[in-house]
């Protein structure tokens, strides 16, 4: 059985629609390029109350739980008191932590707010941060990043090595210019056909031409080869013209 993840955005400017989430992309990327199924993604506001009990929930749920956001030097930076009191632990001043800090930032310019970066849940290992140093850390099987998405894509590079790795998630994909209306008896005969694979149909608009991307993914490659088949056969059956892609498209 494949090991599963959720990942939790924390923050208010994400909400407010201020800033454009690309963590999820990126992170679910990864993930399924090893094996991990992403089965369930959120975005949350800077409130303790909420982090904490989304953080306990995800956690017992999934092998994984990766949050990004709210670990920097300002006084909304609460995810890492968050995550503390999700485990019933303080956060303590990680020494490591603050040598990153020191090799990072020049004489006098670590001030008390960049310390804060430093702080960690008790029983906590860091993970390491190359791009600006302040740390991220894993707590059990929960894994807080930063925000930032340069930060956070390498954050990850580190973590996931050390995660479990499933059997490769196959993908193609079917894309044609029929309306769902049309294909979508078809392709629910497809997808009960083959009830160990994901059908999904998500249709585009691409230079003033409406179509749809029928995608199927699936552990077995042979099983996604087949119903991607059938499924090209079903659209060129309807009038259709198929084209036929390799991968996550």
């Amino acid at each position: 059985m494949s090991a599963t993840a959720a990942i939790l955005v924390i923050g208010n400017e994400i909400l407010s629609g201020r800033t454009h989430d690309t963590n999820i992309h990126s992170i679910a990327g990864a993930l399924t390029a090893r094996g991990i199924v992403v089965a369930e993604a959120r975005a949350v506001p800077d409130v303790e109350a909420v982090i904490v009990a989304t953080v306990n929930e995800l956690r017992g749920r999934y092998t994984y739980v990766f949050t990004t956001g709210g670990i920097g030097p300002t006084h909304d930076d609460i995810t890492a008191a968050c995550i503390a009191k999700a485990f019933g632990v303080t956060l303590h001043r990680d020494p490591l932590a603050v040598k990153m800090l020191e090799a990072h930032y020049e004489p006098g310019q670590l001030t008390e707010a960049r310390l804060k970066m430093a702080e960690v849940p008790v029983g906590a290992s860091l993970v390491e941060n190359p791009v600006s140093r302040a740390p991220g850390f894993r707590m059990a099987n929960v894994f807080t990043l930063a925000g930032v998405p340069r930060i956070a894509q390498a954050m990850m590079d580190n973590i996931l090595p050390t995660l479990a790795e499933g059997p490769a998630i196959h993908a193609q994909t079917v894309s044609c210019t029929l309306g769902e209306g049309v294909i979508a008896e078809g392709l629910g005969a497809v997808q009960a056909r083959y009830p160990d694979l994901s059908i999904g149909s998500y249709p585009y608009f691409r230079n003033g031409v409406l179509g749809v991307s029928l995608v199927t993914r699936g552990t077995d490659r042979s099983a996604v080869e087949a119903a991607s088949r059938e499924i090209a056969a079903m659209v060129e059956g309807l009038g259709g013209t198929a084209l036929v892609v390799e991968g996550m498209a």
